[in-house]
């Protein structure tokens, strides 16, 4: 099936795996080019801040709508939320349209003050190889987003790069499910296929347990007040921590 302007096929998979197409309607919204490397430029708050310092601005409303209680339990959230999206939206077309759209950073815009799938719009559809996904979301993305992250807030890259594991396994997943009920045993198949070649990868390889698919790092969502553990978390009982006050969020710049 050849990628068709809007998308459409996507919208079937629900609304984690749907992109919008075209000019969003605030078309001041910045790119991921923009995001990925967006320097502090002085102070600006406000939502102004979506704009000079989108990566930022995401942490803070994470961090606020969680109530995380440290700086780096927002930005892994906040960065896990993202390259889940891209993800999913890859992988879906991948299985549905043996095709990918261009991502490409400076074709993808971004509302980091929204959820999906209104938060990202790709302005122009190009259709690309399904097997090019690794070169459009792990290189044109994780890869420029695990470096920002871990140079300007000191993220871990193995917290970073353990995020992009579990998320892609989990969109494996939800196709595979989706695909099962709805009679398309093919997806997950196709989906496990391209995954498996993703996993070969060596900033993926180390990142799941290969017996159990759990993770081999900890996002720290159990950090989050009553957040508990996610389904394929390293640990099997959230670890007891000194909860920090809940002043510690991403700076403004």
């Amino acid at each position: 099936m050849a990628l068709d302007p809007d998308l459409t096929a996507l919208r079937a998979l629900g609304g984690f795996f749907v992109l919008r197409t075209g000019e969003p309607p605030d078309g001041r919204l910045p790119t991921l080019a923009h995001a990925y490397t967006a320097r502090p430029a002085g102070e600006s708050g406000g939502h102004d801040e979506v704009y000079a310092d989108p990566v930022i601005f995401r942490a803070r409303k994470v961090a606020d709508s969680m109530r995380a209680p440290e700086r780096r339990v927002a930005v892994s959230i906040a960065h896990q939320g993202l390259v889940a999206r891209l993800w999913a939206v890859a992988l879906g077309s991948a299985a549905l349209y043996d095709h990918v759209p261009d991502l490409s950073p400076g074709l993808l815009r971004w509302d980091p003050d929204g959820g999906a799938p209104d938060e990202l719009w790709l302005t122009e559809v190009r259709a690309l190889p399904a097997e090019a996904i690794g070169e459009v979301v792990l290189e044109g993305h994780l890869v420029p987003l695990a470096g920002v992250l871990h140079e300007r807030l000191r993220m871990s890259e193995r917290l970073l790069w353990g995020n992009a594991g579990s998320a892609l396994m989990g969109a494996v997943r939800q196709l595979d499910r989706w695909g099962r009920t709805h009679g398309r045993t093919d997806l997950g198949d196709r989906a496990r296929g391209l995954a498996a070649d993703l996993f070969a990868h060596p900033a993926l390889s180390d990142t799941l347990d290969p017996a159990t698919l759990r993770r081999r790092s900890c996002c720290l969502y159990y950090r989050v007040p009553r957040g508990g553990l996610c389904g394929d978390c390293c640990f099997d009982h959230p670890p007891h921590f000194d909860q920090p006050p809940h002043s510690e969020h991403p700076p403004h710049h």
